[in-house]
């Protein structure tokens, strides 16, 4: 916690807009829509979901504008998110506006890959760096479990896309849930291997929309690490300097994997990350329970200048580190029950972008 008397950092050590604990405002993801074509059960395990109205969705305009000021004010990774961001219709056309931004340096997209092969080449074409591709499993009926949906062909179509567009350091992301799929990790990762991606294994966590949640559904990192070691031997971590939410480590063969342990071993102290919803409104956190309203400013016509000046000095004034505040929970449930959740659709993790 910061002491009164500590002044609030206004410029990180590498000279960019810094918040109130001396991190970034460096990656920022953007959701393009809330909607998604799965129901998993640690996101959207219900059937039936209180959709933002398409008339409130920001434009690719106005996208495009708001991702010029952000980068302006230090921006450097940009991933397009949803709900499943292939839902959008013409995605394509707004990679090709963002690609033309040189400011951008990294630009990804995060999809469940059941469209992803239909749209690979046009993405690849229009300027996408790289693509993170959903699979929790290997087993078709395991997937319908998970997802409600009897898609997994569809999605290991989309993964062996991606190497035929040209796309390279892929990413394959796994959540990871006790008695559902933790006896695949080894699987996966050899699959991972087959098809050139690497695997990043995801601690179930209690965001908003997993009404299902448990601590006991947690299979931990550790309990990973020592899974993994057991089968291959040697795990030993992979030396990065990067303020990427994934742990990396290599297996004896060198091949390389990820963890992301939110839930236990929090990585907040280094988030640079922030979240735009599909209609303009700018989340700290992905725990946080309110946001700015940016496609307020932008219709009423608010000059670049202004807007830059808010999210600057909304971004000084971060301090917001939610999954430390959780991971110190005494007695862990469940984060935001159903009922608030249909209340405010804003709180759905698919809404704001995970």
């Amino acid at each position: 916690m910061q002491s009164d008397e500590q002044a609030p950092a206004e410029v990180s050590p590498g000279g960019a807009l810094a918040d109130q604990l001396g991190r970034p405002l460096r990656s920022l993801r953007l959701s393009v829509t809330d909607r998604c074509n799965l129901r998993c059960n640690y996101c959207m395990p219900e059937e039936d979901y209180v959709w933002l109205p398409r008339q409130e969705l920001l434009t690719f305009e106005e996208i495009a504008r708001l991702a010029e000021v952000f980068t302006s004010l230090g921006v450097t990774d940009v991933r397009l998110t949803g709900g499943e961001p292939l839902l959008r219709r013409d995605l394509p056309s707004l990679v090709r506006i963002l690609a033309a931004n040189s400011r951008i340096q990294d630009l990804a997209l995060t999809t469940n890959g059941v469209l992803f092969s239909e749209q690979a080449e046009a993405l690849r074409g229009a300027g996408l760096h790289r693509v993170t591709l959903s699979l929790d499993t290997l087993r078709p009926e395991r997937f319908l479990a998970l997802t409600g949906r009897e898609s997994h062909a569809k999605v290991l179509e989309g993964i062996a896309a991606a190497g035929r567009a040209g796309f390279t350091k892929s990413k394959i992301d796994t959540v990871v849930i006790r008695g559902a799929n933790d006896d695949e990790l080894a699987d996966l990762i050899e699959y991972g291997r087959s098809v050139q991606a690497e695997v990043r294994f995801i601690e179930y966590m209690d965001v908003g929309g997993a009404t299902n949640w448990s601590l006991d559904k947690v299979f931990t990192r550790a309990e990973m690490l020592e899974r993994l070691a057991k089968r291959y031997g040697s795990v030993t971590p992979f030396e990065q300097r990067t303020s990427a939410p994934a742990e990396r480590f290599a297996l004896p063969d060198g091949t390389v994997f990820g963890i992301i342990a939110s839930t236990t071993t929090p990585f907040c102290k280094s988030c640079d990350r922030s979240r735009l919803t599909a209609d303009g409104l700018w989340y700290l956190c992905l725990y946080a329970q309110s946001g700015v309203d940016m496609r307020k400013m932008l219709r009423a016509g608010v000059p670049t200048e202004e807007l830059a000046e808010r999210i600057s000095s909304v971004w000084r004034g971060r301090a917001d580190r939610g999954a430390e505040l959780r991971a110190a929970t005494g007695h862990r449930g469940v984060f935001i029950g159903i009922d608030q959740l249909r209340q405010d659709p804003h709180l759905e993790m698919h809404t704001r972008g995970g």
